[in-house]
């Protein structure tokens, strides 16, 4: 790349997602990807469920198929890790001291696993980040395996019923009281561990790990209370820590993110962050949100490449994400700090039900289990922000679809 142009630091779909909005917008410049992977950019989602189960394969999950890149003029460079960013000069280093000009620079470098304090570096322990690691852990889990999830977290819960569909022995141990504590409500979280626990997955609620040590070919975890707990195979899922070590020594804004308008743009007009990485300006909300969704990481990428093709658009999507689990849907709208209190549509035991949060007379945030047609008309009322009949929302009997044409 001699000549100036969009340099995209990160390889994952955030990444790859930009260029190709780039490109359909007619941008003619000079594109760079830069990724640390040997992979070209993909979607994360499938790494906990199907492809772990073996379902399909890595051609499956890329954004592109390899050859686009070339075909379309964009360069991607695997296994190149970016060391500085010089605003002054409009350049970046890469590992090895070879540095890049840039007229437009878009910072998409995601996020990275929690650890776990003082965990050791043992054969066995997995994270589910990435492609090679899953690949890792998908040939070890046969019939009669033991799995150890700690975290009941989206991930934590996909990996644990993925890995009980393939006759693991399966426990899963969350500190809070019940899963998915951090993104929805008690009441859908219990929900959640009695699925698990009628599938014969054993989930320890209000419970740490203190140590995991080697033992045998093994792994031995003591725990918080109850008795040590061996098994073959240990996955952390506690989260994930946005990247933003670049961003924050090249002097730009960090707030749990790489902190960008409604635009996406940097407070540098010639930077952009999108994805995991990125705490943007939520036009509608009012307030900074960071986002780790694949819905958030496609669609703000689109967005950010459209303004850098000149169409100077805000990005206000409402918040929306997905969990399969054992074949069942979950989707969940909005993204409330509080709300006052939820109620059902439908029965959850029945298999299909939609909770609803509200604050006074608003609805502020739903999560639907497989009832993915209803979810369009939900996100609608929830993004009108206007006072919704919650008799009629909770009857069965009445269609969302009306509901949400009357706001």
């Amino acid at each position: 790349m001699a000549e100036a142009g969009i340099v995209i630091v990160g390889a994952g779909q955030a990444g790859g997602r930009c260029a190709e909005a780039l490109r359909a917008a007619g941008v003619t410049a000079a594109i760079v990807i830069l990724g640390e992977e040997p992979w070209a950019p993909y979607e994360r989602p499938p790494l906990s469920k199907e492809l772990l189960a073996g379902k399909i394969g890595v051609e499956k999950i890329l954004v592109r198929p390899e050859p686009w890149y070339a075909e379309n003029n964009v360069e991607l460079r695997k296994q190149a890790r970016v060391t500085g960013i010089d605003r002054a000069a409009r350049r970046v280093t890469l590992e090895g001291g070879e540095s890049l000009p840039y007229a437009t620079l878009v910072l998409a470098t995601g996020a990275r696993v929690r650890k776990l304090p003082g965990l050791p570096d043992l054969a066995g322990i997995h994270y589910i980040r990435d492609i090679d690691d899953c690949f890792a852990l998908k040939e070890r889990l046969v019939a009669g395996h033991r799995l150890a999830v700690i975290g009941a977290g989206f991930i934590g819960l996909e990996v644990a019923a993925t890995a009980k569909e393939l006759g693991c022995d399966v426990t899963v141990i969350e500190i809070a009281p019940q899963p998915m504590a951090r993104v929805t409500a008690p009441e859908l979280g219990r929900h959640y561990m009695a699925l698990h626990r009628s599938k014969g997955v054993t989930v320890l609620t209000e419970t740490g790990v203190a140590t995991v040590a080697a033992e045998g070919g093994a792994l031995r975890l003591t725990l918080t209370r109850g008795d040590p707990l061996v098994v073959d195979s240990l996955v952390v899922g506690i989260g994930i820590v946005p990247n933003v070590e670049l961003a924050r020594d090249a002097g730009l804004a960090i707030d749990n993110g790489i902190v960008v308008d409604e635009y996406g743009r940097t407070g540098d007009p010639s930077i952009y962050a999108i994805g995991d990485c990125a705490a943007f300006l939520h036009p509608s909300l009012g307030r900074r949100l960071r986002l780790e969704a694949w819905l958030h990481a496609q669609n703000q990428a689109v967005a950010v490449a459209r303004n850098i093709a000149g169409a100077n658009a805000k990005y206000d999507e409402l918040p929306w994400a997905w969990s399969d689990q054992y074949g069942i849907n979950l989707q969940i709208a909005g993204a409330p700090v509080t709300w006052e209190r939820v109620a059902w549509r439908g029965d959850p035991a029945s298999g299909k039900a939609i909770l609803f949060y509200f604050t006074a007379d608003r609805v502020v945030a739903a999560n639907a289990i497989d009832m993915a047609r209803d979810m369009r008309f939900v996100r609608q009322i929830i993004a009108a922000g206007k006072p919704a009949d919650e008799a009629k929302l909770l009857d069965p009997a009445v269609k969302l679809q009306d509901l949400a044409k009357a706001l």
